[in-house]
């Protein structure tokens, strides 16, 4: 049993982040060898696709059997949702005295906090004969080409579900209580009495200044990660299992009636539909399997129409149906005659995708 134990100051500093870099970092853990039965496609081939791309150091830092990767791999989320890029920059720029302490850590151990030495792979210790400065910039290098090969294609899917369950997180943290939100996260964590308990081998009992939540497609359980190179009070980060499921739960499917489909074709039908609450354009893409171009495209026809509007919320747009596209949404049968002939919504997507005329110039070439 792991046992965090978090004054009421800490719990409120605490927060949730979704990090891109910890869901690559993670397939490098016994993770990416035993992913969880329901794991999607991509996280089952992750490792495979490490070997294909011949990239040196993460694959002599990978891990078998529990171990340690240093904790430069995976930097603590600057915020909520940092890009790629932004932590890929802070791997880049990690001290090369730190870069150095954490790879020595595979070597000699840290006996007092469980971690045992072992030998360091031979093209690990060749870039360390460079610099922790060299190592840092190889294994961002390397990091940016696993991303781009195995995790770049499915983000957009993988963060919309991730999002979803921040969103799930936030409405039961308003509604219910910090108690009550960590006990939804996994049968595994349990909150009581000022304690974090999270199931484990391990036995730890650490009191932290505050708790990093990070939800995860990749883990296959909970688990706590805690830095064992540096003293002090770097704060621990919280993983737990996420599915699909978080966007199954929080948005019930909805299903267009067959005169709205006739009317505005199914795909436009079927996401006017899906808008009971605000949506971005990668979470519709991810609840409906089609492309974020393919949904951006008939939200912005929907949009033109005057059925759905849409506003910016941090790095994300969100779009919610207007009053008439709620109308439109819970008509059936004769009310989508009377009321929505079709005359309003073809009539504005006629005024609105006119062909602009297009000037052709009348000099000709010397």
């Amino acid at each position: 049993m792991i046992e965090l134990t978090v004054d009421a100051a800490g719990l409120a500093r605490s927060r949730f982040a979704v990090s891109p870099l910890h869901e690559v970092v993670a397939t490098l853990l016994p993770w990416g060898l035993q992913p969880a039965p329901d794991a999607d496609p991509w996280v089952v081939h992750a490792r495979r696709v490490l070997r294909r791309a011949r990239l040196p150091l993460l694959s002599e830092l990978a891990l078998d059997a529990p171990g340690y990767v240093p904790d430069f791999l995976s930097p603590y989320p600057s915020g909520p949702s940092p890009t790629v890029e932004e932590e890929l920059e802070q791997v880049r720029c990690t001290p090369p005295e730190r870069v150095l302490s954490e790879l020595n850590a595979l070597h000699d151990g840290r006996p007092c906090n469980g971690l045992a030495g072992s030998g360091l792979p031979e093209g690990v210790r060749r870039a360390m004969t460079r610099g922790g400065a060299h190592v840092a910039r190889q294994v961002a290098d390397e990091l940016r080409r696993y991303w781009e090969l195995a995790f770049a294609p499915h983000w957009e899917a993988v963060k919309a579900v991730l999002d979803a369950e921040v969103g799930r997180c936030a409405g039961v943290l308003a509604g219910y209580g910090a108690a009550r939100l960590f006990n939804s996260l996994h049968p595994w964590i349990e909150w009581a009495d000022g304690t974090l308990r999270v199931k484990s081998r391990l036995r730890i009992a650490l009191s932290v200044p505050m708790v990093v939540v990070v939800p995860s497609v990749v883990a296959p359980r909970p688990a706590v990660a805690v830095d064992p190179t540096h003293e002090g009070d770097r704060p621990p980060m919280l993983v737990y299992p996420v599915r699909d499921k978080a966007i199954a739960d929080i948005v019930p499917p909805a299903s267009p009636s067959t005169e709205m489909a006739r009317l505005l074709g199914h795909t436009r039908a079927s996401l006017l539909a899906a808008l009971t609450q605000p949506a971005s354009t990668a979470q519709l893409a991810a609840r409906h399997f089609l492309s974020p171009a393919t949904v951006s495209y008939h939200l912005g026809v929907l949009h033109r129409a005057g059925l759905v509007t849409r506003a910016r919320s941090g790095r994300s747009v969100l779009y919610r149906r207007t009053p008439e596209g709620s109308r439109l949404a819970r008509s059936r049968g004769d009310g989508l005659r009377t009321r929505w002939d079709g005359g309003d919504v073809r009539k504005r997507q006629e005024r609105q995708e006119q062909p602009r005329p297009v000037a052709v110039s009348t000099k000709r070439g010397g």
